[in-house]
């Protein structure tokens, strides 16, 4: 099966995170290369990307046992903001397929899938960088040769995953582009960030 969608992705997230590791600073600054206007789809794979990518790093930091607690709910709180990033512009690629998909009429039988393409995406974006990690720890010099080799497997199937993903992502839009399945965009409404919804922000107003 072609995978015109996947191909692309995989090649945009890939830019990103060789982008991201030049400097390899998570507060960096951001720039996307792609116009919203006239390169809608590929603008939002590079934003998804990068936001995983820094968040990736975020949550690294603050592993370190030795963080300055200040430093930590600063980053807490950055990393909070992060995934509703990430979880914001999930729902806008959705919206996107929804809107490409508009025209299509579904046939009699058609189903919901449990996942809609743009989660499906989330995960892709995600493995890209369990990938180039582990690549990168497959192949460090400075680690143990029991390490590689156990990196090297992981490796192996984190790249499997990739393949199965990919092609379970392009079936779905081959599905909804046919009409044999359809999909909804379902807004998360996390509660937590909101100052109406979560009772702690909701008494400091």
């Amino acid at each position: 099966m072609k995978q015109p969608f996947a191909e692309k992705a995989h090649r945009i997230f890939e830019e990103v995170i060789d982008t991201y590791h030049v400097l390899d600073d998570p507060y960096q600054p951001f720039e996307n290369p792609y116009d919203p206007h006239t390169q809608l789809l590929e603008h939002l794979l590079y934003r998804k990307c990068w936001i995983d990518t820094v968040q990736w790093h975020y949550e690294d930091l603050i592993r370190d046992p030795n963080i300055d607690p200040v430093g930590a709910l600063d980053l807490k709180r950055k990393i909070d903001a992060s995934n509703q990033d990430r979880t914001d512009t999930v729902e806008y690629i959705d919206s996107y397929f929804l809107k490409q998909f508009s025209h299509v009429e579904t046939l009699p039988n058609a189903t919901i899938n449990t996942e809609s393409p743009a989660w499906g995406v989330d995960r892709l974006s995600i493995l890209a960088l369990k990938v180039y990690h582990m690549r990168d720890e497959a192949t460090r010099a400075d680690a143990s040769g029991a390490h590689r080799q156990a990196c090297q497997k992981k490796l192996e199937v984190l790249l499997e995953q990739q393949v199965d993903l990919s092609t379970a992502i392009q079936q779905l839009l081959d599905d909804i582009a046919h009409g044999r399945k359809y999909m909804k965009v379902y807004k998360q409404m996390k509660m937590y960030n909101d100052d109406e919804l979560n009772p702690v922000l909701r008494t400091q107003k």
